[in-house]
């Protein structure tokens, strides 16, 4: 499948509003690579524009633009976040498709000044709640792969979650995943320690619901995989805990 093709096949809504126009100069970028007869950008953002349903381009495209930012976010490029990128899309998508998905993503990263709060309304008002809480993870991802999430990258993506509707439970039970400490099972579980256990029981039904790989079923068998680690981290939260008090 070449580059045209890929990027006409699943995009919906992502083709219009300022995501639309991130990608319309992303794509401007490369389209000296591009062969004869291509389809344009302007091409199949007329096709795809009434498709409101989000579709796993959406999804990929949306990862791409807010990962740009992030890496961006403490001042530097770090090959290991970039590494990680690459090595996620391809995880999930298969090498060809990673290769497109990250030939994008040079393209998107060159950009200056892009708008964050409105990408990410963009994106809160068509994606789904289960979808956006995988974003959240996925940058946090791409934070720690230098070995170490700073101060600059958290600031951004909390913001990022503010615009996008996550709430700040929900944030810090995603960022107590991709850190160490006493208390992380309580926060991944969005309780406290004065919790009882029939509390932390209550929670882990909650937070296993809200988790379930199935509540992305939409957006394909890669981003299924993708949540599975989300459901895991809970998982092994619970058990922490179960271990920890000696219940059952």
């Amino acid at each position: 499948m070449n580059f045209s093709k890929w990027i006409g096949a699943a995009l919906g809504w992502s083709f219009g509003g300022p995501i639309g126009a991130i990608i319309g100069l992303a794509l401007g970028g490369i389209v000296d690579s591009m062969g004869n007869g291509s389809e344009t950008h302007q091409d199949t953002q007329q096709r795809y524009r009434q498709r409101p349903v989000t579709q796993p381009g959406d999804f990929e495209v949306s990862l791409l633009i807010l990962a740009s930012i992030v890496i961006k976010a403490d001042g530097k490029q770090d090959q290991r976040e970039l590494d990680y990128v690459r090595t996620h899309f391809a995880n999930m998508y298969g090498k060809e498709r990673a290769n497109h998905a990250f030939r994008l993503f040079k393209e998107i990263s060159k950009q200056k000044n892009i708008s964050t709060r409105q990408v990410c309304m963009q994106i809160r008002q068509m994606m789904q709640h289960p979808s956006r809480l995988q974003l959240i993870h996925f940058l946090f991802g791409v934070a720690k792969a230098d070995g170490v999430v700073t101060e600059s990258e958290v600031s951004v993506i909390q913001t990022m979650a503010g615009y996008l509707g996550i709430s700040s439970y929900d944030f810090q039970s995603i960022k107590a995943m991709f850190y160490e400490s006493a208390d992380n099972a309580y926060k991944i579980l969005e309780i406290d320690k004065s919790a009882t256990n029939d509390d932390i029981k209550k929670a882990y039904r909650k937070m296993a619901k809200k988790y379930h790989p199935d509540r992305v079923i939409h957006l394909g068998e890669e981003h299924q995989k993708g949540a599975e680690e989300k459901f895991r981290q809970v998982q092994k939260a619970y058990e922490q805990l179960q271990k920890e008090r000696g219940f059952i």
